[in-house]
This record gives structure tokens, C-alpha cells and sequence, in this order.
């Protein structure tokens, strides 16, 4: 059991149904990340939980698998070069953490996917600075409060 005391439904929005957002470019943040063992047991996946930080789907949670320690030698590699693309992408090039990746603007490419219960999905296909499609700035050395805190 999870100890829910001190929530109070009455000063909460609650959540309406999340569709899947439109295929394009977002600026979104790693808020979260974590090991998790694959279904059959015989490997682990870190799993990414981004937020979009700035447009008209702010704060929409994306998530992300990379098969880092399977026994598919494919899955491995495709897994490792995201996490590459992603590392260069918010300019940290040898993390000893996950966390070192986390509140760190990029643009993530989406795409919508129909999975095989016919159900629309996003799927982040590719990682990229910032500044690299719009020329925006990080602003985030100036300023440590996390993008989707600030006012």
C-alpha cells in the first residue's frame, strides 16, 4: 500500500484522456529515469519520462525504452545510439548517472504510432539540441529552477 495522506481531490484538476499528441518537434525535459526488468526476465531497459516544456502541449509526459542489457545484440546497440543521440543532445557526454540527464532542454522528435490494440501512441524517434531547429537558447545554466517550474 502507498500512503496517500494529506491528498485532497477537491483542490486537484483532475486528469482528462490523453491523447497522443501531434508528430513534430518539442522542447521537453528528462524529469525522470529508471532500470526495469524486461518482461521475460532476461534483461533491463532504462525507461525515460520527458516533458514537454514549452507550447501548446506543455507539461505532456512522453516516455522512452532503451534496451541497454538484453540478450538481442541489435536492441542493445539501436538502444545505445539513442542514448547517445540523447547524451550529445543535452551536452553531457559521459554520465556515471541517469539523473545527469534530467531538467536538461531538447528537442525530441515524435511520431504517432497505432499499436496492435489500434490504440494512437507516440514514440520519440530522435533527440537534438535545443537550438539546433529554432534557435533557441538553454536557458538553463542561467537559471537552476527546472523549465517546467518557472512561472
Amino acid at each position: 500500500m502507498v500512503n496517500l495522506d494529506g491528498f485532497d481531490a477537491n483542490k486537484v484538476e483532475p486528469t482528462t484522456d490523453f491523447e497522443a499528441i501531434p508528430a513534430g518537434k518539442y522542447v521537453a525535459v528528462v524529469t525522470a529515469s529508471e532500470m526495469k526488468p524486461t518482461k521475460s526476465g532476461n534483461g533491463s531497459y532504462l525507461e525515460l519520462t520527458f516533458q514537454v516544456i514549452e507550447g501548446e502541449f506543455k507539461n505532456r509526459l512522453l516516455w522512452a525504452r532503451l534496451n541497454l542489457d538484453n540478450p538481442n545484440e541489435m536492441a542493445v546497440k539501436i538502444a545505445r545510439g539513442e542514448l547517445s543521440a540523447l547524451c550529445r543532445a543535452v551536452g553531457v557526454l559521459e554520465p556515471k548517472d541517469s539523473v545527469e540527464l534530467h531538467n536538461l532542454p531538447m528537442l525530441i522528435s515524435v511520431r504517432q504510432k497505432t499499436d496492435s490494440d489500434g490504440e494512437l501512441r507516440n514514440e520519440i524517434r530522435g533527440y537534438s539540441k535545443r537550438g539546433t531547429a529554432n534557435g533557441a537558447k538553454s536557458t538553463q545554466a542561467a537559471n537552476p529552477t527546472p523549465p517546467w517550474r518557472r512561472g
